[in-house]
């Protein structure tokens, strides 16, 4: 018997970008830094991560960098949409989080940690029984 993990797809609002994930995710969680709240609009964003082999990225992506705790932050999105998709930059990078909100089927998001919880605005509510950070781990 073969163990065999589907792969994870998603993309972007219009189509354009798209992503295959060949392996479950490394981690995933939640980020409530306030970078990413302002790049998401949201209390924070849903994050997947991958190693950068298992991860094929099809479609033109605009990358946007800004600085961070671990020196530039890479946030990619379509050009055609604007849907914030991945992050990392591509053929650098031996990492990549995905954004569970761009998944084709959210069912593969099994968040397991919430990380920056120190900037966590109180109207956010955090499911029970993820491993909690102040900051990055």
């Amino acid at each position: 018997m073969t163990d065999v993990t589907p792969a994870i797809t998603g993309g972007c609002l219009c189509g354009a970008l798209r992503y295959e994930a060949t392996t479950a995710p490394d981690f995933s969680g939640y980020c409530l830094c306030v970078d990413c709240r302002r790049a998401s609009g949201s209390g924070f964003i849903p994050f997947m991560g991958f190693a950068a082999a298992a991860l094929t990225v099809t479609g033109a992506a605009h990358a946007f960098h800004s600085p961070c705790l671990r020196g530039t932050a890479v946030r990619n999105f379509c050009p055609t949409c604007g849907a914030l998709v991945f992050g990392g930059e591509l053929g650098v990078d031996d990492s990549h989080t995905i954004y569970a909100g761009t998944l084709d089927d959210p069912a593969h998001f099994r968040p397991r940690a919430a990380i920056f919880v120190r900037d966590k605005p109180d109207w956010v509510l955090l499911p029970p029984g993820l491993r909690l950070f102040e900051a990055m781990p």
